[in-house]
């Protein structure tokens, strides 16, 4: 629940906490109105303290972002809590901080919610970093930097539902014909804490295993298989401890261990920047997220396209189209202009491998950007 996240995040936060209140609850409005854009509130230069939280899969992206931002920015003094996306979420709508940064958009409830934090309107969110989910393990002999087992949809989904308990199971053999597979039992790790990497990992599953996975998709983890780590840290700590275990993550993270080649189609396709941008820049706009300034991608999980890697992650920043304290506005007008311009974008893929937006998305986001009230 965001109330039991809150508690948490608050309890070990609070400096954090303190700080972005001075950044985002000051007593000066911005109204509604507003004649600059994005492309000029960028070249502005920003100064004061100002605090994010949230996603730890965009952690190395937003760390990069913050080094290359404040060395334009010199006066300008920014955090970022990796918190995990439902904590982020739910401090972002106390008030307590700037922006937040999520792998699930908002929910309507959300949204609903964000009115009594911004200073007019509700809160919107947009795509600001596209990374492939890598399906990791780590098996004695086998998994390593670069290597792949083949599996498909369905193999998946019985993994990690605990019905597929061993490495040597024909479902898993049949895919890896070349491979001698031990006998070892299979070990599943799964987030512990509200994710949008769970939410994301969980939607691919459930568009492409059918009968195979009958859980609703959330950002908890549905059933009692295996074990939870918290982050996305935690999940790759644990699945490199011992022999056998798999798990999901953002493939920033991936490191030495082994990942899944997933099928599409005919072919099994491994992670990559390339792959993950293709089915994005083929994937439709949620229609079901209408509020204003909204940009959310229905990620077609189930594409055939030619080298797609369709286990992707669309992690978006949230912010208020208009904000109690002008400089917060100005600021955040001016982050996330930066972050999502070809240049942000490069930063993020040089330092955690991840997919920079396509132009025509990028045109989308700037319009929800430039809407952000900072007079």
């Amino acid at each position: 629940m965001r109330k039991n996240a809150l508690t948490r995040v608050l309890a070990v936060g609070c400096g954090l906490t303190m700080m972005a209140a001075l950044a985002a609850c000051g007593n000066n409005t911005a109204t509604t109105s507003d004649s600059g854009s994005a492309s000029s509130e960028s070249t502005a230069k920003i100064s004061g303290q100002f605090s994010g939280a949230g996603s730890s899969a965009q952690q190395a992206a937003v760390e990069a972002w913050i080094a290359s931002y404040q060395g334009k920015n010199p006066d300008a003094k920014i955090s970022y809590n990796p918190t995990g996306s439902g904590a982020g979420v739910t401090t972002f709508l106390t008030g307590a901080t700037a922006w937040a940064g999520s792998d699930a958009a908002l929910s309507a409830d959300e949204v609903k919610q964000s009115s009594s934090v911004c200073a007019s309107g509700t809160a919107f969110d947009i795509p600001v970093y596209i990374s492939p989910i890598a399906i990791v393990f780590n098996l004695k002999s086998i998994s390593g930097k670069g290597k792949h087992l083949n599996l498909d949809g369905p193999t998946i989904a019985k993994i990690f539902d605990g019905k597929i308990t061993t490495w040597n199971d024909p479902a898993i053999k049949s895919s890896n014909p070349k491979v001698e597979l031990p006998s070892t039992p299979i070990t599943v790790v799964h987030r512990s804490d509200k994710s949008g990497t769970t939410k994301n990992f969980l939607s691919y599953v459930k568009d492409v295993a059918g009968s195979d996975w009958s859980y609703e998709v959330g950002e908890n983890w549905p059933n009692q298989v295996g074990q939870g780590a918290k982050g996305t840290d935690g999940v790759v700590n644990t699945v490199s401890q011992a022999d056998g275990t798999i798990g999901y993550a953002d493939a920033s993270k991936a490191g030495d261990l082994g990942t899944a080649a997933v099928k599409v189609g005919d072919a099994y396709v491994p992670y990559s920047a390339e792959a993950a941008a293709k089915v994005v820049d083929a994937s439709p706009l949620d229609k079901t997220a209408t509020e204003k300034n909204r940009v959310v991608v229905a990620v077609d999980h189930a594409t055939t396209a030619a080298g797609a890697y369709p286990v992707v992650l669309v992690s978006y920043g949230i912010a208020c189209p208009a904000y109690k304290d002008a400089n917060t506005a100005k600021f955040v007008k001016s982050w996330f202009s930066y972050i999502v311009s070809a240049e942000g974008q490069k930063v993020a893929a040089d330092n955690a491998g991840s997919a920079p937006m396509s132009d025509s998305l990028r045109q989308k986001v700037t319009t929800s950007i430039d809407a952000i009230a900072t007079k």
